[in-house]
């Protein structure tokens, strides 16, 4: 009789028990998986196998697996029949998955091989989905998942980091956000929705694209920092327009700014960085906007505080009223969609 370890999934095990992009699937050396249905009256086992790596479906290993899933089939063990199952889902609730309710993890282990099974006792379901995987490449993926995601500048400084299937919000130029799921794969790259990036390749395409990327969890989202370049438009109509902030004062106005650029900033970033970035060869956005020049906001987003800089002839000057002008602007546009 085979020698295995049974116990209760822990989340990270979950994602494992669900189909994975192809790139992840060789890594952890995925070879194939059962899913199987207890039939209608509960006692019945019909399963299919499904190959992904056939060259590691081994001799061995099919013999290995014959056994692990006979033996939790005897009487007495999970899957003898639905009513087995379900005894043991509900006795059992650290299986339960967190992030995929009415389905329990159990995964079980051989020297060579790691059986990682999603359950679900209910009936007219399929009631057993198993991966199968060499232990050892399994194993080592997830213990340098552990380490998380990166996600950086274009100038390679870190921004933050999300868990192994954590998610990010980006926001595009065009002021519609959308929250994508990443996976990891290796220090410098990740799967985010359905592509594969080098961190490096990602950053610089948002950077391009005017776009932020933040976690998808709202609180640690609030901690990572962003800009927004506010350019007035019509510069034959507004006589501060290019000058110091001295001849601004007294006339700022939100009203005649328009945001033209948005990226991320980095906790060892200054505005004098984003002044050389933006008036270089290579800016973003070069021919969308012109460069930084005087007369532009500079609106900072740090551990969820907005401030507002305009630049002047010399460095930068804080200009409070700039936000304070838009929060009016934006109460009085709400107010008149309600009415």
């Amino acid at each position: 009789m085979i020698e295995y370890e049974k116990r209760a999934m822990i989340e990270a095990e979950d994602k494992y028990t669900f189909r994975q992009s192809t790139q992840i699937s060789m890594q952890t050396g995925l070879i194939g998986h059962l899913r199987a249905d207890m039939d209608t009256d509960g006692n019945g086992f019909f399963s299919s196998w499904f190959d992904f790596r056939e060259e590691l479906k081994t001799d061995e290993f099919k013999a290995e697996f014959d056994d692990v899933i006979n033996s939790l089939r005897e009487d007495g063990d999970i899957l003898h029949n639905r009513r087995a199952l379900a005894k043991y889902c509900y006795c059992t609730p650290q299986s339960r998955m967190q992030e995929e309710p009415g389905y329990y993890g159990v995964r079980v282990d051989t020297e060579k091989y790691a059986y990682l099974l999603r359950l679900n006792p209910d009936r007219g379901e399929y009631n057993l989905y198993c991966y199968c995987y060499r232990r050892d490449w399994l194993d080592q993926h997830m213990k340098d998942a552990e380490k998380g995601i990166r996600f950086i500048d274009s100038h390679y400084k870190e921004l933050f980091r999300i868990p192994d299937g954590g998610k990010v919000k980006i926001h595009y130029s065009w002021n519609e956000d959308q929250i994508r799921t990443c996976r990891y794969i290796d220090d410098y790259h990740v799967e985010i929705g359905s592509n594969l990036y080098h961190i490096c390749e990602f950053a610089e395409m948002q950077e391009r694209s005017g776009n932020t990327y933040v976690p998808g969890t709202p609180k640690i989202s609030a901690e990572i920092g962003t800009y927004e370049i506010y350019q007035i438009p019509a510069i034959a109509d507004v006589d501060y327009c290019f000058r110091s902030y001295e001849a601004a004062k007294g006339k700022l106005q939100n009203a005649d700014y328009q945001r033209s650029y948005a990226g991320m900033f980095a906790k060892e970033n200054s505005l004098e960085h984003l002044w050389e970035k933006h008036n270089s060869d290579r800016r973003p956005f070069a021919r969308r906007m012109r460069s930084m020049s005087v007369s532009d906001i500079v609106v900072l987003t740090q551990a969820g505080k907005k401030t507002a800089y305009y630049a002047d002839t010399i460095g930068f000057k804080e200009v409070p009223e700039f936000l304070a002008q838009q929060r009016v602007q934006k109460k009085h546009k709400e107010r008149g969609e309600a009415r």
